[in-house]
């Protein structure tokens, strides 16, 4: 029988420009180990999350400039809290119970590098984020 933790590293995209060396910190460790490849395998839903966050703000979103989309999402990822809980709850979901009690020695620093990691993901696809096209009917 498979545990969850065999079953959840199973489902996680392996990265293959991760280096582990003796020299980095616990926190870069599990920020490589746990981190990226968790946050890469919920991009799709991450990017709808955000999707929806920018909808139920009124699609404010999509009338700013390059700059302030991009101020947006580190706002939305940085201040607002539940918004940022709810990121953060994501990714944590997807941790074994073994690197959750990781996690939790250190959830501070941790939770920086998270939050760094999802705003990052986002930035790179900001492009996705462009105002839905209005369906026409023929």
């Amino acid at each position: 029988m498979s545990t969850r933790k065999s079953q959840i590293n199973g489902i996680r995209p392996e990265i293959l420009s991760t280096t582990i060396n003796d020299n980095m910190s616990s926190d870069e460790r599990f920020q490589n180990l746990v981190l990226r490849p968790v946050i890469k395998f919920q991009n799709d839903l991450l990017i709808e999350v955000f999707r929806n966050y920018i909808a139920k703000h009124k699609s404010v979103f999509y009338d700013l400039s390059l700059e302030k989309r991009i101020l947006y999402i580190e706002n939305a990822i940085h201040k607002d809290m539940k918004f940022r809980n709810s990121m953060k709850g994501m990714v944590i979901g997807v941790f074994s119970v073994e690197e959750y009690l990781i996690y939790i020695e250190n959830s501070s620093a941790l939770n920086k590098r998270m939050m760094n990691l999802v705003k990052e993901r986002l930035l790179s696809q900001i492009q996705l984020f462009e105002k839905p096209e209005l369906l026409t009917a023929v």
